[in-house]
């Protein structure tokens, strides 16, 4: 994973221009398919944004979006624009984070009508925690003359379709409004964009302002001026909360080097007293009357990789058992631990980094418990150096 690297997509050159103008020094990275992006630094900041316009709809987001995350590894995916508010929740110019996105056109046709199927995609915990961190705080937003009230932020479900929404009367007004109704605004890219964050185990954020009410005068003068200071709003949001990310991996990074020194120093004491008294024993941890032997592994190949991931699986297991790791927990970290292991036996130049990501994933599951911690550190590296 880039810590310092968050990826901002938008389907409108206007969202994407006022994404632009956050950034200091931009520089055109070229995916090797042709798809273009443009990676600056947040202005005044050490927060890298990697900026690439999708298009309309959910399905070219959505393949942007995997392009993006398969190329940058960032650290989240933030999907920033305008859209169209229901049933007059937000006012114009406001900011939607939404807590979850509905893909809303689903569903199966039957004699007695149509039935909705939904997916739905959550908001990882760790991003929405932080967004509405950012909400409370309200200093994101900028302080240009004649833009009035400071907006507000709004924390609900967004809907995603691949039509237009532009009534309130309409067969798909009246349809949105019957399954979803704690919907608050509509677009045409959110579920894109989550499914390919699930898919590649990147946390996602939608984020829009609204422009619109999505009630018929979508077209109108009034609509038109709005969009540009909604898209704004929403960049400001974005962007304070890629900085506020970035930040955030940066302390972990910072308590993982702390906890790695300490460790080192634990060792060489462990060392010096085992060498004045004759006999030594490099030790991970000691509970009650039992040591628990930590020495790095020797990881020469994939087969070697292979056996230690095993091995650690035995120690997850057992904090299980000891009541260290609750059942969702264990079960997540046991996920990501046989993804990093497929990936391990996988001859594929891109294995190596699906192993890593997947061990970093779990790295994050067990940052509670610094024993666990201390025997997957060794294997994140190990994965690495397999490329």
């Amino acid at each position: 994973m880039s810590k310092d690297l968050v990826v901002i997509l938008t389907a409108l050159n206007l969202e994407y221009e006022a994404v632009r103008r956050k950034l200091a020094g931009p520089q055109v990275h070229r995916h090797e398919r042709g798809t273009r992006f443009e990676v600056g630094t947040v202005q005044g900041t050490s927060c890298r944004v990697a900026l690439g316009l999708t298009n309309k709809g959910n399905h070219s987001a959505a393949v942007i979006a995997e392009r993006a995350i398969q190329e940058f590894s960032p650290v989240a995916v933030l999907f920033v624009g305008v859209a169209g508010a229901l049933w007059d929740t937000a006012r114009l110019g406001d900011v939607v984070m939404a807590t979850h996105v509905y893909a809303y056109q689903g569903g199966t046709s039957e004699d007695d009508g149509l039935k909705s199927r939904p997916r739905v995609w959550e908001t990882a915990h760790g991003i929405s925690q932080l967004g509405s961190h950012l909400a409370r705080v309200n200093d994101w937003a900028d302080d240009t003359p004649g833009h009035g009230r400071v907006p507000q932020v709004r924390f609900g479900a967004i809907a995603a379709g691949e039509v237009v929404q532009n009534s309130r009367v309409s067969a798909e007004a009246r349809w949105i409004r019957q399954h979803y109704n704690d919907a608050l605004a509509i677009e045409m890219e959110a579920a894109g964009v989550a499914q390919a964050g699930h898919l590649n185990g990147a946390p996602v954020a939608i984020i829009r302002g609204i422009s619109d009410r999505a009630d018929g005068t979508k077209s109108s003068a009034k609509d038109r001026n709005w969009q540009p200071r909604a898209a704004a709003n929403a960049a400001a949001f974005a962007t304070r909360l890629a900085v506020e990310l970035v930040g955030e991996q940066e302390q972990i990074a910072m308590s993982q080097a702390d906890g790695a020194r300490t460790a080192d120093r634990l060792e060489e004491r462990v060392s010096n007293t085992a060498h004045n008294s004759t006999v030594g024993i490099m030790a991970g941890s000691v509970r009650g009357s039992s040591v628990h032997v930590n020495a790095d592994p020797k990881v020469t190949g994939p087969a070697d990789l292979v056996a230690e991931l095993d091995g650690f699986r035995e120690h997850l297991k057992r904090h299980h058992a000891e009541g260290a790791l609750d059942d969702d927990t264990h079960r997540e970290a046991l996920s990501e631990l046989d993804s990093a292991r497929r990936a391990a036996r996988e001859n594929t130049p891109e294995a190596p980094r699906r192993a890593t990501m997947a061990l970093k994933r779990l790295r994050g599951l067990i940052a509670d418990s610094p024993e666990l911690a201390a025997r997957l550190a060794p294997l994140v590296v190990a994965a690495g150096d397999l490329s």
